[in-house]
């Protein structure tokens, strides 16, 4: 049904009912409107409705009557569905949701003109960390146990419902759980973003209603005694496995409200826009309408006609495994394995019956046997009297042909339930359990990473989700919260939440799906970064001490800043410099060594020849007579004085390397200059000066 009104666009925008701006004509057609569009998408779901129905009955083990092969026959329910969710829940919980630091902004500096603007923009970033966690872990005191609530139902249907909007009672933003019953769209919606409508089903005490009117945001209507009994099938499977019958006649019935987030036109302008629509669902009274956009999320054309209007979004969606057919609703462990729980079902329960027909079966007694009181029970150590012989008993007597339990069956349980666990990802060794004495740690570590990859897609799936919803509350700290807030000895200011985009994601790692995973990550890159020169060793050793979650890092790892900081790891060019300067210096040492000892002992032997010569001179001049005799003068003389000049060359580089020894001049330097090192010119080396 269409609707006839027009209402200006930008005063409706910020009224808390648009629906009392409406006329009785109007707000009847939209009632009508949303709720039968809501059985519409109700009646696409059917099918997947009926086997989640299945699914919780096998995770909440209902057991129906049962009167085949008899009645009371074994009717035992294996809980292989609820094992699985269990196991799923113990990994992903502690994996995905810390104690401390839910979420995690990322710095990007790359634009900052200075240190000083660098450093206000990481002060901003942590200040929107500690803020957002503080909100999701303390103010929101139900945020956890939420999400508590969606890791274990999860698993199970295949795919759960987080509801995130600002409560103005509490002044800050909620997130609560939304279950896949009471969230309502059409089967063949691919995802919320492109949806035409989504429908939360709410469930309100009398006095819930009343409070709502008396705040202003609802219409007045006359409460009469509700008769809404939750309908569905989904519901009513629930209700049963968890004994809940809720009569009729009980007055704390809730009332039952659709909450639709749909498109109307209420400005007449053929554009419809997005708002919520909150309909009594036996009366289908509009309630209240209320715009779900704000004039800065339209976007117009040079003459002021909508082109487009981006709606605030509230409803984020945990998908578990998508469904094969595209559908919008996934698959939990409920519906992949409910057959092979069903077939493990009828198999204990086989066996258990023939067990029971096994030590309990009768059998057929002759007329001619005869028992006193007629009592065929026997308790324990009971002999009975008879009026028949021996002989006659055993002829008297036949017993059923009763087998005992078969073989088969256990093998095929056997096989079943292995298959079971590898589906799930739930063998020994991931459940804890002793993989045995002679495994490798490294191979069952190992068997351990195998068995995690199970869930490493699922894991990535909640990932981006729970990034979608923190991207929520930070759209609700833009649009709601004061100017200045003051939490936990800290301060954050509406300022920080700006408009423009910020690397904002949770704190987890997605490729991480486990404690044991993550301390082995970090022991691998501790022990690197030991090893390797160049790494950033507070950060890593942070990163280690929070895998191990030690509390309060900060105050036994040292400040990079502060007199105790963790020294940094030289360069590995450098070392190498060092190295060669180091070699270098030995083998100029060595030489030294060597020359010292050469031009010592050629200094020794130049001076026994100057003196051998002198002496030979004196005992010419002393036997003088002749020209000759001159001549030989003159001629040890001339040799006397060139051996006197090489003593005094040898005496100089002995001098010299003795100062360079003593560091009085360049060691280096006058090494290569006396020893001849690197084709640099300076005095002889010992090898140069000719022998004589």
């Amino acid at each position: 049904m269409e609707l006839d009104v027009k209402l200006n666009l930008k005063k409706i925008i910020n009224s808390p009912n648009i629906a009392e701006m409406l006329d009785q004509r109007a707000l009847t057609t939209i009632g009508a409107n949303v709720i039968n569009e809501f059985n519409l998408d109700k009646d696409s779901r059917a099918q997947w409705e009926r086997r989640v129905e299945q699914a919780m009955k096998l995770a909440l083990q209902v057991a129906e009557a049962k009167s085949f092969p008899w009645t009371n026959a074994s009717n035992i329910k294996f809980p292989l569905v609820t094992i699985a969710a269990l196991q799923f829940h113990s990994r992903a919980y502690p994996a995905l949701i810390p104690s401390q630091d839910v979420v995690k902004v990322d710095c990007d500096t790359s634009n900052a003109v200075d240190p000083q603007q660098k450093a206000q923009i990481e002060d901003r970033n942590k200040r929107i960390e500690k803020h957002m966690s503080y909100q999701l872990l303390r103010e929101d005191q139900n945020w956890e146990s939420e999400m508590d609530k969606v890791l274990i139902t999860q698993p199970i249907i295949g795919c759960a419902f987080k509801k995130t909007y600002w409560d103005f009672n509490e002044d800050h933003p909620v997130s609560e759980n939304v279950l896949a019953k009471d969230f309502v769209v059409s089967y063949w919606t691919k995802n919320l973003k492109d949806c035409n409508r989504q429908s939360h089903v709410l469930y309100l005490s009398a006095n819930d209603v009343i409070s709502r009117q008396r705040r202003g945001i609802w219409s007045d209507f006359k409460l009469l005694p509700s008769q809404t009994i939750v309908e569905g099938n989904l519901a009513q499977a629930q209700d049963l496995a968890q004994g809940v019958h809720q009569p009729q006649s009980d007055p704390g019935t809730p009332y039952e409200f659709i909450e639709q987030h749909r498109w109307e036109d209420l400005d007449g302008d053929g554009f419809k826009e997005p708002y919520i629509i909150t309909v009594h669902k036996d009366t289908r009274k509009v309630v209240r309408i209320v715009a779900n956009y704000f004039d800065s999320s339209i976007k117009r054309n040079e003459q002021g006609e909508i082109l487009s209007i981006k709606p605030e979004s509230y409803f984020t969606k945990y998908a578990f495994i998508p469904s094969p057919d595209g559908g919008f609703y996934d698959i939990g462990f409920g519906i992949l394995l409910g057959p092979l729980n069903e077939s493990i079902n009828t198999i204990i329960n086989q066996l258990v019956d023939a067990g029971t027909m096994a030590n309990t079966a009768g059998g057929f007694l002759s007329r001619g046997i005869k028992i006193r009181g007629g009592n065929y029970n026997f308790a324990p150590l009971e002999w009975k009297h008879v009026d028949s012989t021996g002989e006659d008993l055993a002829k008297g007597i036949y017993p059923l042909p009763v087998r005992e339990p078969s073989q088969v069956l256990f093998t095929l349980l056997q096989t079943l339930v292995n298959y079971g666990e590898r589906i799930v990802g739930s063998t020994d060794i991931m459940v804890g359990e002793n993989v045995g004495q002679n495994t490798p740690a490294e191979t069952a570590r190992t068997m351990a990473e195998q068995g995690q990859k199970v869930f490493a897609g699922i894991f990535k799936r909640i990932y981006r989700s729970l990034n979608d919803e923190l991207r929520k509350v930070y759209r609700l700290n833009q649009l709601y919260l004061a100017p200045e807030v003051k939490f936990m000895g800290n301060a954050v200011l509406a300022a920080d939440y700006r408009p423009e985009p910020v690397d904002l994601r949770p704190s987890a790692d997605p490729h991480v799906v486990s404690d044991v995973q993550r301390v082995m990550q970090a022991e691998t890159l501790k022990q690197t970064a030991l090893m390797v020169p160049g790494f950033n060793v507070y950060n890593v050793m942070k990163r280690y001490l929070e895998a191990l979650k030690v509390p309060n890092i900060e105050e036994v790892l040292p400040d990079p800043q502060g007199p105790n900081a963790i020294p940094s790891q030289p360069d590995v060019k450098v070392q190498v410099e060092q190295m060669k300067a180091q070699e270098r210096k030995l083998s100029i040492e060595t030489k030294f060594k060597l020359g010292m000892a050469k031009l010592q002992a050629e200094a020794e032997v130049n001076r026994a020849k100057i003196a051998k010569m002198e002496a030979e001179a004196v005992k010419a001049i002393e036997e003088a007579g002749g020209i000759k005799k001159g001549q030989d003068i003159a001629m040890l003389d001339a040799q006397i004085g060139a051996a006197k000049a090489k003593q005094e060359g040898v005496l100089k580089s002995i001098e010299l390397m003795m100062k360079a020894t003593e560091g009085e001049v360049d060691y280096d330097a006058n090494a290569r200059g006396i020893l001849g090192m690197e084709g640099e010119s300076g005095n002889p080396s010992p090898d140069e000066i000719p022998a004589q």
